[in-house]
């Protein structure tokens, strides 16, 4: 079983930044064409969500239960236009099936389903439930003594609910070195800074104090995501903790670190505008 990208170039880097382009692009059209959507923090994880898929992890979209796959858990379950696109791009469903966004019964619901839509682990959308289920399929995997791995992509706003932290001790504890959760950095969370609302620095120290292995990144530089993200993880006793500083609405200059676009929707002169940017 490998990724659809299994022959990759020496240019990976380059692959995976066309990959994160079209991603961006696809979502914000996804978006724009709904007009409801989270696009700041649906291209703050786009490069993440792209080295994931296109670099990293092993699974088959045409057998998305194989107990032999990697597990992807998408914790900040609002930024689907992103995740949906990622999946498309991956095979999991027609391409022409993203028309469909938050449209009346669509697989394609503002937060993903498990039930609906291939490639979805769990459903998700309430924060804070990502990382302890996510921790939960990690020790099933210890205990069957498996070999694959969990990924999990959290918001650094989500990372104020309490759960997150009860799961993050039971991962340390366990010395989960299947475990991989990445915080989407991009220090913006609905109406203000995370820093502003509950202050979550040290974060890197609160990470190692319950038991991870703490590495910090650029989020949008897909060569130190694939560089680390593609280790293997055997050995190292403990879970990783990927902290990835982002911009939310990074490509796009009106959106840059702008809160506003947290769930914002662009009109037509803004959503021409971004994809004139977005080249």
């Amino acid at each position: 079983m490998t990724s659809p990208v299994s022959n990759l170039r020496s240019d990976i880097a380059a692959e995976l930044r066309a990959h994160a382009l079209w991603i961006r692009r696809r979502s914000f059209q996804m978006v724009y064409e709904a007009q409801l959507g989270h696009p700041g923090g649906d291209f703050s994880a786009t490069d993440i969500l792209a080295t994931l898929y296109f670099g990293v992890m092993r699974y088959d979209p045409s057998n998305p239960r194989d107990p032999q796959r990697d597990r992807f858990v998408m914790s900040k379950g609002h930024c689907t236009g992103a995740f949906y696109s990622v999946l498309a791009r991956a095979g999991y469903f027609p391409e022409a099936d993203l028309a469909t966004y938050m449209q009346p019964l669509s697989m394609l619901n503002g937060h993903p389903n498990r039930n609906y839509l291939p490639g979805v682990e769990t459903n998700t959308g309430p924060l804070g439930h990502g990382l302890p289920v996510a921790t939960g399929i990690a020790i099933a995997g210890q205990i069957d003594k498996a070999d694959f791995r969990t990924f999990v992509l959290t918001g650094d706003g989500e990372l104020q609910e309490g759960s997150n932290w009860e799961a993050a001790l039971t991962a340390g504890h366990r010395k989960l070195e299947n475990l991989t959760v990445i915080i989407d950095r991009n220090r913006l969370q609905q109406g203000a800074g995370t820093e502003d609302t509950a202050s979550l620095d040290p974060l890197d120290d609160k990470w190692r104090a319950f038991g991870w292995h703490v590495e910090i990144v650029d989020g949008h530089d897909h060569q130190q995501l694939l560089d680390l993200l593609s280790a293997s993880p055997k050995g190292r006793g403990k879970p990783l903790c990927v902290i990835a500083n982002t911009f939310k609405g990074k490509g796009v200059s009106f959106m840059h670190d702008n809160v506003a676009w947290h769930h914002g929707v662009p009109n037509k002169d803004q959503y021409e505008q971004a994809m004139r940017e977005l080249v």
